[in-house]
C-alpha cells in the first residue's frame, strides 16, 4: 500500500501544480477578450484568430483544472443521497463511481480523442473560419485533460482504498472533527 499511495501522491502534486498554473489561463482569457473587444470597438477590426484564442484558453483551463478540482473533491454532487450517509458508505459510493463511471468514461474518452488529435497534429488541420487558429492545441487539451482526470481518479481509487482499510485518515473526517471542536469551543466560552 505505501507504494500504491506514494504514486498517488505524486499524481496529487502533479495535477495541483498544473491545476494552480492552469487557473492563470482565466485572466489570459478574459484579457485576450476584452483586448479584442477594445479593438473591434475603437478600429471597429476584429479576427476570428482572438476569439478561438479565447476559445482555446477557457476550455484548457476548465479541461486541465478538472483534476485538480476532482483531486480537492469538488466537484458539484446531488447531496440528497450522497449526503445523508454515513462516511463510510460515501466512500464506498465515491470508490464505486470512480471504478465504473469514471475510469471508463474517461479511458473511452482518451481512446477517441487521442487519435483525433493526432490526425489533426498530422495534417496541420485550420479552423473553418477566416484567420482561424490551428486545431490541434484544442484537441490536445481535451485529450491531456481525459489523461490527468484518468491518473487523478486512479490516484482517489487509491486513497479511497487506503482510507477504507485504515492505513490513511479521513481528510474529511478530520475536517469535520475541527470544526465540531471549534464549536464545542466557542459554546462553552458563550
Amino acid at each position: 500500500m505505501t507504494a500504491l499511495l506514494a504514486v498517488s501522491n505524486a499524481i496529487d502534486r502533479i495535477n495541483a501544480f498544473i491545476g494552480k498554473i492552469v487557473a492563470w489561463l482565466i485572466l489570459v482569457a478574459v484579457l485576450v477578450s476584452a483586448g479584442n473587444a477594445i479593438i473591434r470597438k475603437t478600429f471597429n477590426m476584429s479576427s476570428n484568430g482572438w476569439l478561438e484564442l479565447q476559445w482555446y484558453l477557457f476550455g484548457a483551463a476548465f479541461l486541465l483544472a478538472a483534476a485538480y478540482t476532482l483531486k480537492k473533491n469538488e466537484h458539484i454532487r446531488i447531496d440528497l443521497f450522497y449526503g445523508s450517509r454515513t462516511r463510510r458508505t460515501q466512500h464506498w459510493i465515491d470508490l464505486l463511481g470512480h471504478i465504473f463511471f469514471l475510469m471508463p468514461f474517461c479511458l473511452l474518452m482518451i481512446y477517441y480523442l487521442w487519435p483525433w488529435f493526432l490526425q489533426a497534429y498530422y495534417s496541420g488541420e485550420r479552423s473553418n473560419n477566416t484567420g482561424g487558429l490551428i486545431l490541434w492545441p484544442a484537441r490536445f487539451a481535451l485529450a491531456f485533460g481525459f489523461i490527468q482526470l484518468t491518473a487523478q481518479g486512479v490516484s482517489e481509487i487509491i486513497k479511497k482504498i487506503a482510507i477504507m482499510g485504515g492505513h490513511l485518515p479521513d481528510p474529511l473526517q478530520e475536517q469535520s472533527l475541527d470544526d465540531s471542536t471549534e464549536l464545542l469551543a466557542e459554546e462553552k466560552g458563550a
